[in-house]
């Protein structure tokens, strides 16, 4: 996934570091870097920009009041050199605060952070029925994974496990952001801490499914709902 970027910085020298550390990362494409925010408010208005980096002090009009008065902003990354404005950054739905100066490895991450933010936002905006993937953030990536390929998934307090034929994935998602992201009709959740891919069942023995090598119970809550389901979608 290759990310558009813009910088907002009225200093050459804090765009010239943005820009090279930019030049380490494949995917992350610098469209333009503006002196001021109304050079930024018209690269907003005629390219389609994913990520903006931010400087706050700036001439004329500061970067938070542009943010306040921009109806659709893209992500947003604050750079500055005070950190008297991360509250006011935040309440405004930033996605990262960087204080100058910043290193490669801080940079990185905030970049991460908008990879796996618009990873999230494209699953969202393409119908359930025609995706056949998701990516999740695993490993300090982005790894894209096929719903085909998901035996179960396990919940693990603040993270959950995507147990798949041969390995697994750990993510910090949580149990319902997941089940939201699935297939409904592929996908059924038998437990509060397992959500399995229904084709892979490979046999029911009263409160357990047998997945591979795994048995996993089927919990109060959700027994009744899966026991129709079953008699509606398997049994003739």
């Amino acid at each position: 996934m290759n990310v558009k970027a813009i910088i907002v910085d009225d200093e050459p020298l804090a765009q010239q570091v943005i820009v090279q550390y930019a030049m380490d990362i494949p995917n992350l494409e610098i469209v333009c870097a503006c002196n001021n925010a109304i050079e930024a408010n018209q690269m907003l208005r005629e390219n389609e920009i994913d990520l903006m980096f931010l400087d706050v002090n700036m001439p004329k009009l500061s970067g938070l009041d542009f943010l306040k008065n921009l109806k659709n902003p893209p992500l947003v990354v604050l750079t500055t050199a005070y950190t008297d404005y991360a509250l006011e950054g935040y309440e405004l739905n930033i996605l990262d605060y960087l204080k100058k100066p910043f290193s490669f490895d801080r940079f990185f991450k905030a970049f991460q952070k908008a990879e796996e933010q618009l990873a999230l936002l494209n699953q969202r905006n393409e119908p359930k029925s025609n995706a056949e993937y998701m990516f999740i953030k695993a490993n300090k990536k982005a790894v894209r994974v096929g719903f085909e390929d998901i035996f179960f998934i396990e919940g693990l307090g603040d993270y959950i496990k995507i147990h798949l034929k041969d390995t697994h994935l750990v993510t910090n998602l949580s149990m319902k952001k997941m089940e939201d992201l699935l297939p409904a009709n592929e996908f059924f959740r038998i437990h509060k801490s397992f959500i399995i891919r229904l084709d892979r069942i490979q046999s029911i023995e009263g409160n357990q499914v047998e997945i591979g090598k795994h048995k996993l119970p089927v919990g109060n809550l959700f027994r009744q709902a899966f026991n129709d389901l079953i008699e509606q979608r398997f049994v003739k």
